[in-house]
């Protein structure tokens, strides 16, 4: 099969790489998506070798459940040894054995085929686009934020970042909160946020400092976390969702004086991005960008790193 492999230097395309062969459920690639995640792997994140790619949308070739054959669907990227403790009270996500979808231990979607356990299969209702559908994996990130914290209506919440995923969290976080505010550096992609109801502002002003409830890191980038800080009420609450390569020291201090609540937070249940998607109560359109042969990989991903750049597609 054709695939784009990372031998932890560079990445390599390949005309004849081996098919997946496991007992698991074999999906021919649609469609797949570049992210953030993926950019950070490129510059050292979790030593990865292997064909790169999570966000994915497919159509099932093979499957021990001939229900699921012919099938379009879309994966969850975690695959749990199933035998563990975490696997057993239903947390597989944070499985110490498991392997990831194009991140850790698992090949990716930057391939004509991938496989995955049949657990991690979604099929997808037919209002839902390809395009549409690459969106899943993310904007589940986007919800678990709902899942982990009860909002409060009346909060005053920051969005730090105007990427990729800090726009779907934005997107999500508005069905709970009106009073959002999305800290960027990018006019025009603010600029889409703003259309839809949200504030926006490029830099932070004395007047923003610690005055937000909850406050949602989304940046991608170590100054990030500094921002976040500083934006952040006494006792309030910050939502940490980058993933980077870079090792510097954080400065802490602040987080400790001021009581700050700091929640990790990485994947999330994939029905309730579907639904959002399927109803049309989460709108992702305006955030595609292009789409790539997969032979153009490095163009893709060149384009995929400009700061005015959203989401872009690689189509094996």
């Amino acid at each position: 099969m054709k695939a784009a492999f990372f031998d932890g230097k560079k990445i390599i395309f390949d005309q004849n790489y081996p098919e997946p062969i496991s007992s698991e459920s074999l999906v021919r690639v649609n469609l797949a998506g570049i992210c953030g995640t993926d950019l950070e792997i490129l510059n050292g994140y979790m030593k990865y070798n292997g064909i790169l790619g999570h966000e994915f949308v497919g159509t099932v070739e093979k499957s021990e459940n001939s229900k699921l054959v012919g099938k379009r669907v879309v994966g969850e990227i975690n695959a749990g040894c199933g035998v563990c403790n975490s696997c057993k009270n239903g947390m597989s996500r944070h499985c110490p054995n498991r392997t990831v979808l194009g991140i850790l231990k698992r090949n990716g979607a930057f391939a004509e085929f991938v496989s995955l356990p049949e657990k991690n299969l979604h099929v997808l209702p037919d209002s839902i686009s390809d395009e549409q559908a690459v969106f899943v994996e993310p904007l589940a990130a986007a919800f678990e934020i709902k899942e982990q914290v009860k909002l409060d209506p009346i909060w005053n919440v920051a969005v730090i970042g105007d990427g990729r995923l800090a726009q779907l969290i934005a997107r999500v976080i508005k069905l709970s909160c009106k009073n959002i505010t999305c800290f960027g550096r990018h006019k025009n992609k603010l600029q889409s946020l703003e259309k839809l109801g949200i504030k926006t502002k490029i830099g932070i002003e004395p007047s923003d400092e610690f005055t937000f409830d909850l406050v949602i890191e989304a940046t991608g980038s170590n100054s990030g976390f500094s921002d976040t800080l500083k934006l952040t009420r006494p006792r309030g609450i910050v939502i940490l969702k980058s993933t980077i390569a870079s090792r510097e020291n954080l400065d802490l201090t602040p987080a400790v004086v001021n009581e700050i609540t700091l929640v990790g937070s990485r994947c999330g249940l994939f029905k309730p991005a579907i639904d959002a998607l399927a109803t049309g109560m989460i709108a992702v359109d305006d955030m595609i960008d292009s789409t790539f042969p997969l032979e153009k990989f490095q163009e893709a991903i060149i384009h995929a790193k400009k700061p005015d750049t959203l989401k872009v597609f690689l189509k094996p």
